[in-house]
């Protein structure tokens, strides 16, 4: 192989690796602008812990309250029939 060959072998592969490097470095930058991007929808939409710890408090008040309802039905329930077993 002549000198001149070695150049031309040596800028080939060379153009080579360039164009490679810059292909590669195109995508993981589409992909990190993808990444991002998801990133932020996933902020906008998906509930945070707090968001999350405020709703399930909001739900267990609406379950207590309804529980202490049920407790007091029952005593009343409980007040009719004893002074029906009174009367009779």
């Amino acid at each position: 192989m002549t000198p001149e060959q070695m150049v031309y072998l040596v800028l080939a592969v060379g153009g080579a690796v360039g164009s490679a490097y810059w292909r590669f470095s195109t995508i993981i930058s589409k992909v990190r602008d993808e990444l991002a991007a998801h990133k932020l929808h996933t902020a906008e939409i998906y509930v945070t812990k707090t968001g999350m710890q405020e709703q399930t408090q909001a739900i267990m008040k609406a379950i207590d309250s309804v529980a202490e309802r049920l407790d007091g039905m029952n005593s009343r329930l409980d007040r009719v029939f004893e002074s029906k077993a009174r009367a009779s």
